[in-house]
């Protein structure tokens, strides 16, 4: 055999051996479930509507008439560290600081018919049951449980809008499936505005659910069929009695009424069962009509074959977790593909298998040519989550990019989402975000629409002078601290979009566009105050605030980080930010004080989305706004920090364990921070084509884009100890600056890091 035929057949072998991977027993869902990671260790499909999961129990967010701090806890609606399970709904967030959803909770329960769902320390006085995680198992497309007061395993999997239920049951004549209506996630007393259920026959209900709260004016509607026909069902209405009741009074609507409507609704299905009977469900979601609902059941899953349903999810599931084939240890690939696995879960589908969707205007729309996404976290996801999809999904992210401006054209008030889901934007954090994940789109060449369009939503989102701040901004250059609580975070985060429009309208030859926010990304350089070297609140006249705490949090005039961390957020300009703080070495000892110093407890005890596990000196990485900072000192000229900090926080904020991640995930921020950082490379300023090295803690990493072209990430003499890289060699040349570009990728090729136990000072 010649050099050249070996050559091919050892590329095609290697080839084969990656297409046959599975990679799905690598992603452990529960990783992120206690603590603050707040994800969830349920059944979803990649970026599926339906994210059909367990909730282990039932806080209400107000409590006395204030906040109740512990419902907090529950942003995914299941906590590890809890005893019980109250049942399963259809909908929730991955790694949010705020909640919402949780909608249709079913439970399977057998012996007498109990209606309301208890309290964790009396399982047995409600609906909820025990259960044990000796009994669980949780995989990408599946999630199985025993519930110990019930005998009853229930085992869940799902399609992108359809969720299915697959219980075991014993030897009972007292069996039920609770349906409740009440239930959700971030729940209070008034947050059901109305619910309707129709009763079709005695295996298919159909209805919809009417919601207040993060989203204001959010309706699910539902189709929901049995595999076994019940032998009968009921209502609990918990409605506050009015004066006037109507004349519905004339039916007895608590059994066996096939017509159904309130606020506080929970009902019931009976069965007989044999030993080990299974009874199936099959939940079907639409945002627009219970007609559509049913239809995408049929359309998805036609059948009562669980198994199959199963295999096709995880299926999906590798699909998508074989765009990136690595080899390293076998803790990191489960830390590597269950990141990649909380990345492809957010946005989410939002729309029917007919093209409909229901809109910010609430009306009725079809996405011509793109498919319609909801759940944009874009304050924490602009940052990394997006410059990801623009590399390994970048037609997904054509498709989110389209929707944002489907967005913008139905609000009323002609701006690009902040925090949106389910035909809402509930206006939550800060900046407008989405400008950089349309500029970072359009700039790499991932958005494919009216780029032109695009660009002058930017600007009408960044010129509405009456939402938070803008007009002061605008005026003054900042935003003064009387105006606004988190007025210097909002000037650092509004100075970054500016500086994100100019790129766009640079690359659209939109001169006038480029001077004007050029000029505006500077406003940083406004909240900076020199004589102590931090960014700082100011005061309507000009000065700065007086009473300041550069290590405090709350307020300071900023969001979800102090000025040690804000002051380093001008990701635009690193240089200029460097220039102001005294140069190179006084940057560089900045940076290492950061990383080094002691945060005493009292400074993020009023935060409550931190704790110690996500906090590396004073550095917050269980918090977005210091994400990039570790690859500042590449601008310092001593990149070997930026290596030892980049393997050190990787080591420290992500472990394989349920309370493996630091902080908050934030629909797969803190995700793709760790995908990015762990081959090598991250996007310190998405609006750039640009991506800073680090330190790869792979030993290689194969990316399979979607142009057709591979590109390869080699880690020669890889270790724990190897942590500082010698040099790097991108096909062959080597790199005099620790810098690739978007292109270098997308055209396909390798990049070879020489890693080494001993920094590489020059």
């Amino acid at each position: 055999m010649t050099k050249v035929s070996f050559t091919i057949l050892f590329q095609f072998l290697f080839f084969i051996s990656f297409a046959q991977q599975n990679l799905v027993p690598y992603v452990h869902p529960l990783i992120g479930t206690e603590k603050m990671g707040h994800t969830f260790p349920g059944a979803t499909v990649p970026f599926g509507s339906v994210q059909l999961s367990p909730d282990s129990d039932t806080l209400s967010y107000e409590f006395n008439g204030k906040y109740n701090g512990d419902v907090y806890r529950y942003c995914a609606g299941y906590k590890y560290e809890d005893k019980t399970i109250v049942g399963f709904s259809h909908t929730h967030f991955s790694g949010t600081g705020h909640s919402d959803l949780g909608d249709f909770l079913i439970m399977p329960t057998q012996g007498a018919l109990q209606l309301n769902p208890g309290v964790a320390s009396n399982p047995k006085g409600g609906y909820r049951s025990a259960f044990s995680h000796a009994n669980e198992v949780a995989e990408a497309g599946y999630y199985k449980v025993k519930l110990d007061d019930h005998a009853i395993t229930v085992e869940l999997t799902a399609s992108n809008r359809v969720g299915f239920h697959q219980y075991t049951f014993p030897k009972s004549d007292q069996s039920h499936i609770i349906l409740d209506l009440m239930h959700g996630i971030y729940n209070y007393e008034d947050k059901g505005v109305w619910t309707y259920v129709r009763v079709v026959n005695d295996t298919l209900i159909t209805g919809y659910r009417q919601t207040n709260g993060w989203a204001r004016t959010r309706t699910v509607y539902f189709a929901l069929s049995f595999s076994k026909p019940f032998k009968s069902y009921g209502q609990k209405n918990l409605d506050k009695v009015q004066v006037y009741k109507g004349f519905w009074r004339k039916f007895d609507q608590t059994k066996n009424f096939p017509e159904i409507a309130g606020k506080k609704i929970r009902m019931y299905f009976d069965f007989d069962t044999n030993e080990g009977e299974k009874i199936k469900l099959k939940m079907a979601i639409s945002p627009v009509s219970q007609e559509n609902a049913l239809a995408n059941m049929q359309a998805e899953i036609p059948h009562w074959d669980f198994e199959q349903t199963k295999a096709r999810a995880q299926a999906d599931w590798n699909k998508e977790l074989t765009k990136i084939q690595i080899d390293a240890s076998e803790t990191d690939k489960v830390n590597f593909y269950t990141s990649l696995y909380h990345s492809f879960i957010n946005p989410t589908m939002y729309m029917d298998v007919n093209g409909q969707y229901k809109g910010l205007d609430q009306g009725v729309h079809s996405a011509s040519g793109f498919t319609n996404y909801t759940t944009f976290s874009l304050w924490d996801t602009y940052r990394a989550l997006h410059p990801f999809f623009n590399l390994i999904q970048p037609g997904r992210n054509n498709d989110m990019v389209q929707s944002m401006l489907a967005h913008y054209d139905q609000s009323t008030l002609k701006m690009l989402p902040v925090w949106s889901h389910y035909a809402n934007d509930n206006w939550c954090m800060s900046g407008y975000h989405s400008v950089s994940v349309l500029a970072d789109a359009v700039i790499k060449g991932t958005f494919k629409g009216d780029a032109q369009k695009a660009l002058d939503a930017c600007i009408a989102t960044s010129n509405h002078r009456d939402y938070e701040g803008i007009g002061d901004y605008i005026d003054k250059g900042y935003i003064p601290e009387s105006a606004n609580r988190t007025s210097v975070s909002n000037t650092l985060e509004y100075a970054y979009d500016d500086w994100c429009i100019a790129q766009l309208a640079k690359k659209l030859n939109r001169s006038d566009v480029y001077a004007t926010y050029l000029k505006r990304s500077e406003n940083w350089k406004n909240v900076y105050d020199t004589s102590i070297g931090f960014m700082r609140p100011r005061l309507a006249n000009g000065s700065f605030k007086p009473e300041f705490d550069v290590y405090k949090t709350e307020g300071q005039g900023f969001i979800e980080g102090n000025s040690w961390n804000f002051s380093f957020f001008v990701p635009q300009n690193p240089a200029a930010l460097m220039q102001a703080m005294g140069g190179p070495k006084k940057f560089a000892n900045r940076l290492d004080s950061l990383f080094s110093m002691h945060l005493p407890d009292e400074f993020f005890a009023e935060t409550e989305d931190i704790t110690r596990e996500g906090i590396i000196g004073g550095y917050i990485h269980g918090n977005e706004p210091a994400h990039h900072i570790a690859y500042l000192y590449n601008w310092a000229g001593q990149p070997w920090k930026t290596q030892e900090r980049i393997r050190m926080i990787l080591n420290m904020q992500y472990k394989s364990t349920p309370d493996g991640l630091g902080g908050n995930d934030d629909c797969g921020q803190m995700s793709a921070w760790y995908m990015f950082s762990s081959m090598g490379f991250y996007p310190v300023a998405p609006g750039s084509e640009e991506y800073s090295l680090g330190s790869p803690s792979v030993k290689s990493a194969r990316l399979n884009l979607e142009n057709g072209q591979t590109f390869t990430i080699e880690a020669i003499n890889q270790g724990d100890k190897n942590v500082y890289v010698q040099k790097v060699l991108l096909n062959g040349k080597e790199l005099t600056q620790p810098v690739i570009t978007h292109t270098d990728i997308m055209k396909g090729g390798k990049l070879t890091f020489y890693m080494s136990a001993k920094p590489a000072k020059k």
